[in-house]
Protein backbone atom coordinates (compact mmCIF):
# COMPACT_ATOMS: atom_id res chain seq x y z
CA UNK A 1 0.00 0.00 0.00
CA UNK A 2 1.43 3.14 -0.34
CA UNK A 3 0.17 7.08 0.47
CA UNK A 4 -1.18 9.73 -1.45
CA UNK A 5 2.24 10.87 -2.95
CA UNK A 6 3.18 7.13 -3.81
CA UNK A 7 5.61 6.25 -1.42
CA UNK A 8 5.26 2.80 -0.40
CA UNK A 9 5.41 2.47 3.30
CA UNK A 10 4.31 -1.07 4.15
CA UNK A 11 6.75 -2.73 2.15
CA UNK A 12 7.25 -3.65 -1.52
CA UNK A 13 5.01 -5.49 -3.93
CA UNK A 14 5.22 -9.08 -4.04
CA UNK A 15 8.31 -11.09 -5.68
CA UNK A 16 5.83 -14.11 -6.54
CA UNK A 17 6.06 -13.53 -10.14
CA UNK A 18 9.51 -14.09 -10.67
CA UNK A 19 10.21 -17.55 -10.96
CA UNK A 20 12.98 -19.18 -9.48
CA UNK A 21 15.23 -19.39 -12.36
CA UNK A 22 15.02 -15.63 -13.54
CA UNK A 23 15.71 -14.90 -10.06
CA UNK A 24 18.88 -16.47 -10.63
CA UNK A 25 19.44 -15.71 -13.90
CA UNK A 26 19.50 -11.83 -12.42
CA UNK A 27 21.60 -12.68 -9.43
CA UNK A 28 24.09 -14.31 -11.41
CA UNK A 29 24.19 -11.42 -13.81
CA UNK A 30 25.63 -9.37 -10.60
CA UNK A 31 27.93 -11.64 -8.88
CA UNK A 32 29.27 -12.62 -12.79
CA UNK A 33 32.90 -13.03 -12.05
CA UNK A 34 33.56 -12.03 -15.66
CA UNK A 35 33.18 -8.42 -14.11
CA UNK A 36 36.05 -8.36 -11.97
CA UNK A 37 38.10 -8.74 -14.64
CA UNK A 38 36.90 -4.99 -15.71
CA UNK A 39 38.63 -1.37 -14.82
CA UNK A 40 36.99 0.21 -12.20
CA UNK A 41 35.30 2.83 -14.66
CA UNK A 42 34.25 0.26 -17.37
CA UNK A 43 33.15 -2.50 -13.81
CA UNK A 44 30.74 0.74 -12.44
CA UNK A 45 29.42 1.88 -15.69
CA UNK A 46 28.52 -2.34 -16.52
CA UNK A 47 27.05 -2.52 -13.26
CA UNK A 48 24.67 0.56 -13.81
CA UNK A 49 23.57 -0.72 -17.21
CA UNK A 50 23.00 -4.29 -16.29
CA UNK A 51 20.61 -2.71 -13.31
CA UNK A 52 18.65 -0.87 -15.51
CA UNK A 53 18.00 -3.87 -17.98
CA UNK A 54 17.52 -5.85 -15.31
CA UNK A 55 14.87 -3.61 -13.70
CA UNK A 56 13.48 -2.76 -16.65
CA UNK A 57 14.23 1.04 -15.81
CA UNK A 58 15.00 3.98 -17.99
CA UNK A 59 18.10 5.25 -15.57
CA UNK A 60 20.20 4.18 -12.93
CA UNK A 61 22.47 7.13 -11.23
CA UNK A 62 25.23 7.08 -8.18
CA UNK A 63 25.04 9.88 -5.65
CA UNK A 64 28.00 10.06 -3.28
CA UNK A 65 27.70 11.98 0.26
CA UNK A 66 30.25 14.54 0.03
CA UNK A 67 33.13 14.75 2.75
CA UNK A 68 30.99 16.83 5.12
CA UNK A 69 28.09 13.95 4.90
CA UNK A 70 25.41 16.49 4.07
CA UNK A 71 24.96 16.51 0.80
CA UNK A 72 24.58 13.77 -2.15
CA UNK A 73 25.98 14.75 -5.33
CA UNK A 74 25.25 12.76 -8.92
CA UNK A 75 28.69 10.88 -9.87
CA UNK A 76 27.91 8.45 -12.00
CA UNK A 77 24.73 7.55 -14.50
CA UNK A 78 23.68 5.51 -16.88
CA UNK A 79 20.51 7.31 -18.59
CA UNK A 80 20.64 9.99 -16.30
CA UNK A 81 23.43 12.10 -17.66
CA UNK A 82 21.87 15.55 -17.17
CA UNK A 83 22.03 14.83 -12.83
CA UNK A 84 26.00 14.58 -13.72
CA UNK A 85 26.77 16.88 -16.16
CA UNK A 86 24.91 19.81 -14.09
CA UNK A 87 26.39 18.68 -10.52
CA UNK A 88 23.41 18.13 -8.47
CA UNK A 89 23.48 17.96 -4.72
CA UNK A 90 20.26 17.23 -2.65
CA UNK A 91 20.77 17.37 0.53
CA UNK A 92 21.20 14.55 3.24
CA UNK A 93 17.52 13.65 4.27
CA UNK A 94 15.52 15.91 2.21
CA UNK A 95 14.28 14.43 -1.33
CA UNK A 96 13.95 11.42 -2.27
CA UNK A 97 17.97 10.32 -2.36
CA UNK A 98 18.34 12.43 0.71
CA UNK A 99 15.47 10.30 2.70
CA UNK A 100 17.09 6.92 1.51
CA UNK A 101 20.55 8.03 3.09
CA UNK A 102 19.44 9.50 6.16
CA UNK A 103 17.09 6.54 6.63
CA UNK A 104 20.06 3.73 5.22
CA UNK A 105 17.15 2.15 3.79
CA UNK A 106 15.41 1.34 0.53
CA UNK A 107 12.46 3.61 -0.30
CA UNK A 108 10.00 3.52 -3.27
CA UNK A 109 7.92 6.56 -5.04
CA UNK A 110 5.32 5.41 -7.41
CA UNK A 111 4.17 8.91 -8.92
CA UNK A 112 7.13 11.08 -9.07
CA UNK A 113 6.50 14.97 -8.66
CA UNK A 114 8.19 18.13 -7.35
CA UNK A 115 6.67 17.60 -3.63
CA UNK A 116 8.65 14.11 -3.15
CA UNK A 117 11.79 14.73 -5.32
CA UNK A 118 14.65 17.60 -5.47
CA UNK A 119 16.13 16.79 -8.60
CA UNK A 120 15.07 18.98 -11.39
CA UNK A 121 16.55 15.99 -14.14
CA UNK A 122 14.44 13.78 -12.67
CA UNK A 123 11.44 15.69 -14.09
CA UNK A 124 13.02 17.12 -16.88
CA UNK A 125 13.34 13.66 -18.07
CA UNK A 126 9.81 12.53 -17.14
CA UNK A 127 11.00 9.52 -14.68
CA UNK A 128 7.69 8.39 -12.75
CA UNK A 129 8.87 5.82 -10.47
CA UNK A 130 11.88 5.50 -8.81
CA UNK A 131 13.61 2.89 -6.40
CA UNK A 132 16.37 3.77 -4.15
CA UNK A 133 18.81 1.57 -1.70
CA UNK A 134 21.73 2.84 0.41
CA UNK A 135 25.59 2.13 -0.62
CA UNK A 136 26.98 0.75 2.27
CA UNK A 137 30.68 0.75 3.10
CA UNK A 138 32.15 -0.26 7.06
CA UNK A 139 28.45 0.39 8.60
CA UNK A 140 28.71 3.75 6.70
CA UNK A 141 26.05 5.19 3.93
CA UNK A 142 28.41 6.44 1.54
CA UNK A 143 25.69 7.23 -1.09
CA UNK A 144 22.68 6.19 -2.64
CA UNK A 145 22.12 4.28 -6.12
CA UNK A 146 18.60 4.45 -7.35
CA UNK A 147 16.71 3.43 -10.59
CA UNK A 148 14.06 5.22 -12.43
CA UNK A 149 11.10 4.33 -14.92
CA UNK A 150 8.83 6.58 -17.74
CA UNK A 151 6.28 4.08 -16.74
CA UNK A 152 4.32 3.82 -13.42
CA UNK A 153 5.51 0.84 -12.04
CA UNK A 154 5.89 -0.85 -7.92
CA UNK A 155 8.69 -2.04 -7.54
CA UNK A 156 8.92 -6.03 -5.95
CA UNK A 157 10.76 -7.29 -3.03
CA UNK A 158 12.75 -8.88 -5.49
CA UNK A 159 13.74 -5.77 -7.08
CA UNK A 160 14.98 -4.30 -3.74
CA UNK A 161 17.11 -7.33 -3.06
CA UNK A 162 18.42 -7.43 -6.61
CA UNK A 163 19.34 -3.58 -6.75
CA UNK A 164 20.65 -3.71 -2.92
CA UNK A 165 22.81 -6.32 -4.66
CA UNK A 166 23.66 -4.21 -7.44
CA UNK A 167 24.44 -1.46 -4.71
CA UNK A 168 26.60 -3.35 -2.69
CA UNK A 169 28.93 -3.99 -6.04
CA UNK A 170 28.40 -0.19 -6.80
CA UNK A 171 30.05 1.03 -3.28
CA UNK A 172 33.13 -1.30 -3.25
CA UNK A 173 33.81 -0.38 -6.71
CA UNK A 174 33.40 3.36 -5.74
CA UNK A 175 35.30 3.12 -3.26
CA UNK A 176 38.25 1.40 -4.88
CA UNK A 177 37.78 4.02 -7.51
CA UNK A 178 38.04 7.16 -5.37
CA UNK A 179 41.37 5.69 -3.85
CA UNK A 180 43.26 4.92 -6.61
CA UNK A 181 41.96 8.83 -8.13
CA UNK A 182 42.74 9.82 -4.58
CA UNK A 183 46.10 8.47 -4.77
CA UNK A 184 46.71 9.44 -8.72
CA UNK A 185 46.05 13.10 -7.96
CA UNK A 186 48.17 13.03 -4.44
CA UNK A 187 51.39 11.74 -6.24
CA UNK A 188 50.93 13.66 -9.11
CA UNK A 189 50.37 16.63 -6.94
CA UNK A 190 53.68 15.69 -4.52
CA UNK A 191 55.47 15.39 -8.02
CA UNK A 192 54.94 19.10 -8.97
CA UNK A 193 56.46 20.57 -5.35
CA UNK A 194 58.71 17.92 -4.77
CA UNK A 195 61.01 18.15 -7.71
CA UNK A 196 63.64 15.73 -8.10
CA UNK A 197 66.47 17.93 -8.21
CA UNK A 198 66.78 21.38 -6.11
CA UNK A 199 67.37 24.29 -7.42
CA UNK A 200 71.17 25.79 -7.75
CA UNK A 201 72.11 28.22 -5.00
CA UNK A 202 75.70 29.77 -4.78
CA UNK A 203 77.31 29.33 -2.12
CA UNK A 204 75.93 25.19 -1.36
CA UNK A 205 75.66 22.14 -2.41
CA UNK A 206 71.97 20.42 -2.54
CA UNK A 207 70.60 16.84 -2.85
CA UNK A 208 66.86 15.42 -1.70
CA UNK A 209 64.83 12.47 -1.57
CA UNK A 210 61.22 11.46 -1.33
CA UNK A 211 59.63 8.10 -1.04
CA UNK A 212 55.75 7.38 -0.18
CA UNK A 213 54.84 5.01 2.58
CA UNK A 214 54.54 1.55 1.80
CA UNK A 215 51.57 1.29 3.82
CA UNK A 216 49.77 4.67 4.06
CA UNK A 217 51.01 5.56 0.72
CA UNK A 218 51.56 9.15 -0.39
CA UNK A 219 50.75 11.73 2.22
CA UNK A 220 52.31 15.07 3.76
CA UNK A 221 55.58 15.01 3.62
CA UNK A 222 57.46 18.04 1.94
CA UNK A 223 61.00 20.00 1.55
CA UNK A 224 61.44 23.12 0.03
CA UNK A 225 64.60 24.98 -0.73
CA UNK A 226 64.13 28.67 -2.38
CA UNK A 227 66.14 32.18 -2.38
CA UNK A 228 64.80 35.48 -0.94
CA UNK A 229 65.67 38.98 -1.66
CA UNK A 230 67.61 39.73 0.94
CA UNK A 231 70.14 37.12 -0.01
CA UNK A 232 69.26 35.11 2.60
CA UNK A 233 68.02 31.37 1.88
CA UNK A 234 64.75 29.80 3.23
CA UNK A 235 64.94 25.43 3.77
CA UNK A 236 61.94 24.09 5.18
CA UNK A 237 61.32 20.22 5.88
CA UNK A 238 57.60 19.20 7.21
CA UNK A 239 54.97 16.79 7.83
CA UNK A 240 51.19 17.30 7.82
CA UNK A 241 49.31 14.44 9.99
CA UNK A 242 47.40 12.27 8.02
CA UNK A 243 47.98 10.38 4.44
CA UNK A 244 46.22 10.66 0.83
CA UNK A 245 44.85 13.29 -1.03
CA UNK A 246 43.59 15.44 1.66
CA UNK A 247 47.02 15.32 3.49
CA UNK A 248 48.91 16.51 -0.40
CA UNK A 249 46.34 19.31 -0.55
CA UNK A 250 47.02 20.65 2.84
CA UNK A 251 50.99 20.46 2.48
CA UNK A 252 50.37 22.21 -0.56
CA UNK A 253 48.93 25.14 0.90
CA UNK A 254 51.11 25.14 3.78
CA UNK A 255 54.30 25.03 1.67
CA UNK A 256 52.71 28.17 -0.56
CA UNK A 257 51.70 29.80 2.70
CA UNK A 258 55.30 29.44 3.87
CA UNK A 259 57.11 30.84 1.25
CA UNK A 260 54.92 34.03 0.77
CA UNK A 261 55.62 34.77 4.67
CA UNK A 262 59.17 34.42 4.61
CA UNK A 263 59.17 37.13 1.49
CA UNK A 264 57.86 39.50 4.69
CA UNK A 265 60.57 38.74 7.70
CA UNK A 266 63.58 36.98 7.90
CA UNK A 267 63.19 35.48 11.68
CA UNK A 268 62.33 31.56 11.14
CA UNK A 269 60.17 31.55 14.16
CA UNK A 270 58.23 34.90 12.92
CA UNK A 271 57.56 33.19 9.73
CA UNK A 272 55.93 29.64 11.88
CA UNK A 273 54.21 32.38 14.08
CA UNK A 274 52.52 33.33 10.76
CA UNK A 275 52.20 30.16 9.18
CA UNK A 276 50.82 28.57 12.45
CA UNK A 277 47.96 31.53 12.56
CA UNK A 278 46.63 30.66 9.39
CA UNK A 279 46.45 27.01 9.65
CA UNK A 280 44.28 27.42 13.00
CA UNK A 281 42.21 30.12 10.53
CA UNK A 282 41.86 27.92 7.68
CA UNK A 283 42.95 24.84 8.33
CA UNK A 284 41.29 24.43 11.81
CA UNK A 285 41.45 20.27 11.41
CA UNK A 286 45.03 20.13 10.36
CA UNK A 287 48.25 20.24 11.87
CA UNK A 288 51.79 19.83 11.23
CA UNK A 289 55.29 19.49 12.03
CA UNK A 290 58.05 21.57 10.15
CA UNK A 291 61.46 22.73 10.72
CA UNK A 292 62.35 26.38 9.27
CA UNK A 293 65.96 27.62 8.76
CA UNK A 294 67.52 30.54 7.17
CA UNK A 295 70.70 30.78 5.84
CA UNK A 296 73.06 34.16 6.07
CA UNK A 297 73.69 35.49 2.68
CA UNK A 298 77.50 34.04 3.45
CA UNK A 299 76.45 30.70 4.29
CA UNK A 300 78.51 30.83 7.16
CA UNK A 301 75.51 30.78 9.62
CA UNK A 302 71.56 29.52 9.93
CA UNK A 303 68.91 30.82 12.37
CA UNK A 304 66.64 27.86 12.58
CA UNK A 305 62.91 27.28 14.09
CA UNK A 306 61.42 24.05 15.27
CA UNK A 307 57.30 23.48 15.39
CA UNK A 308 57.34 19.72 16.96
CA UNK A 309 60.01 18.30 14.12
CA UNK A 310 63.29 15.79 14.73
CA UNK A 311 65.69 18.00 14.99
CA UNK A 312 68.34 18.44 12.21
CA UNK A 313 71.85 16.82 11.83
CA UNK A 314 74.84 18.75 11.77
CA UNK A 315 78.32 17.22 10.59
CA UNK A 316 81.58 19.51 10.17
CA UNK A 317 84.69 18.61 7.92
CA UNK A 318 86.37 18.08 11.47
CA UNK A 319 84.11 16.48 13.80
CA UNK A 320 81.36 13.70 14.54
CA UNK A 321 77.67 14.25 13.38
CA UNK A 322 75.24 15.90 16.06
CA UNK A 323 71.48 16.65 16.59
CA UNK A 324 71.55 20.51 16.03
CA UNK A 325 70.63 21.75 19.91
CA UNK A 326 67.69 23.47 19.18
CA UNK A 327 64.45 24.58 21.39
CA UNK A 328 61.72 22.39 19.52
CA UNK A 329 58.18 24.76 19.92
CA UNK A 330 54.61 23.17 19.35
CA UNK A 331 53.29 21.28 16.13
CA UNK A 332 51.57 23.83 13.72
CA UNK A 333 48.09 23.70 14.55
CA UNK A 334 48.39 22.43 17.83
CA UNK A 335 47.48 25.61 19.89
CA UNK A 336 46.31 28.83 19.27
CA UNK A 337 49.19 31.43 20.09
CA UNK A 338 52.06 28.79 20.89
CA UNK A 339 55.29 30.80 21.34
CA UNK A 340 58.09 30.09 18.84
CA UNK A 341 62.17 30.68 18.96
CA UNK A 342 64.75 30.68 16.62
CA UNK A 343 68.32 29.41 17.16
CA UNK A 344 71.21 30.74 15.29
CA UNK A 345 74.24 27.87 14.88
CA UNK A 346 77.63 28.66 12.69
CA UNK A 347 78.43 26.39 9.90
CA UNK A 348 81.73 26.08 9.21
CA UNK A 349 83.04 25.68 4.99
CA UNK A 350 82.12 21.77 4.21
CA UNK A 351 79.70 21.51 6.69
CA UNK A 352 76.56 19.47 6.39
CA UNK A 353 73.39 19.92 7.80
CA UNK A 354 70.65 17.17 7.09
CA UNK A 355 67.03 17.51 7.48
CA UNK A 356 64.31 14.90 7.11
CA UNK A 357 60.70 13.74 8.16
CA UNK A 358 59.77 11.27 10.80
CA UNK A 359 59.62 8.51 8.26
CA UNK A 360 63.48 8.00 8.20
CA UNK A 361 63.98 7.41 12.03
CA UNK A 362 60.51 5.93 13.58
CA UNK A 363 59.96 2.84 13.24
CA UNK A 364 57.07 0.39 14.93
CA UNK A 365 59.80 -1.93 16.45
CA UNK A 366 62.12 0.57 18.01
CA UNK A 367 61.47 4.50 19.78
CA UNK A 368 62.12 7.03 18.00
CA UNK A 369 65.30 8.13 20.21
CA UNK A 370 66.91 5.12 18.99
CA UNK A 371 65.96 6.13 15.55
CA UNK A 372 68.26 9.32 16.03
CA UNK A 373 70.48 7.83 17.74
CA UNK A 374 71.03 5.79 15.01
CA UNK A 375 70.96 8.29 12.49
CA UNK A 376 73.69 10.55 13.77
CA UNK A 377 76.16 7.23 13.48
CA UNK A 378 75.70 6.40 9.97
CA UNK A 379 75.80 10.17 8.78
CA UNK A 380 79.20 10.19 6.93
CA UNK A 381 81.21 13.18 5.31
CA UNK A 382 80.45 13.54 1.31
CA UNK A 383 79.04 15.46 -1.20
CA UNK A 384 75.15 15.84 -0.40
CA UNK A 385 74.06 13.27 -2.98
CA UNK A 386 76.37 10.42 -1.61
CA UNK A 387 75.40 11.47 2.19
CA UNK A 388 71.69 11.04 0.98
CA UNK A 389 72.54 7.68 -0.63
CA UNK A 390 74.12 6.50 2.37
CA UNK A 391 71.64 7.70 5.15
CA UNK A 392 69.11 5.78 3.20
CA UNK A 393 70.69 2.26 2.53
CA UNK A 394 71.74 2.54 6.65
CA UNK A 395 68.19 3.81 8.08
CA UNK A 396 65.89 1.46 5.85
CA UNK A 397 67.97 -1.97 6.02
CA UNK A 398 66.19 -2.88 2.43
CA UNK A 399 62.92 -2.49 4.15
CA UNK A 400 60.16 -0.69 1.87
CA UNK A 401 59.55 2.43 5.24
CA UNK A 402 55.98 2.20 6.46
CA UNK A 403 56.15 6.10 6.43
CA UNK A 404 56.55 8.78 3.77
CA UNK A 405 60.21 10.00 4.00
CA UNK A 406 61.53 13.27 3.19
CA UNK A 407 65.52 14.24 3.58
CA UNK A 408 67.66 17.31 2.57
CA UNK A 409 71.05 17.25 2.64
CA UNK A 410 72.82 20.84 2.12
CA UNK A 411 76.37 21.64 2.08
CA UNK A 412 78.11 24.76 2.37
CA UNK A 413 80.63 25.01 -0.47
CA UNK A 414 84.90 26.93 0.11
Amino acid sequence: MSDPTGEVRNGFASSATVDSGEHLRRLQLITDTALSRLGLEDLLQELLVRARELLHADSATVMLLDASGSELSATATSGLEREVYQDIRIPVGRGFAGTVAARAEPLAIEHVDHTNVLSPALLREHIVSVLGVPMITAGQVIGVLYVGARTPRRFSAGDVELLQLVADRVAAATQARAHSLDRAAAVALQRSLLPSRPPEIAGLELAVRYVPGAEVGVGGDWYDVFELPSGNVGVAVGDVAGNGLRAAVVMGRIRSALRAYALETDDPADVLTRLDRKIQRFEPDAMATAVYAVLSPDRSSITISNAGHPPPVLLDPDGPARLAVVRPDLPLGAHPGAERHSTTLPIPAGGTLLLYTDGLVERRTRPIYAGLARLVQVVTRGVPDAVCNTVMEAMLDDQAPTDDIALLALQRTA
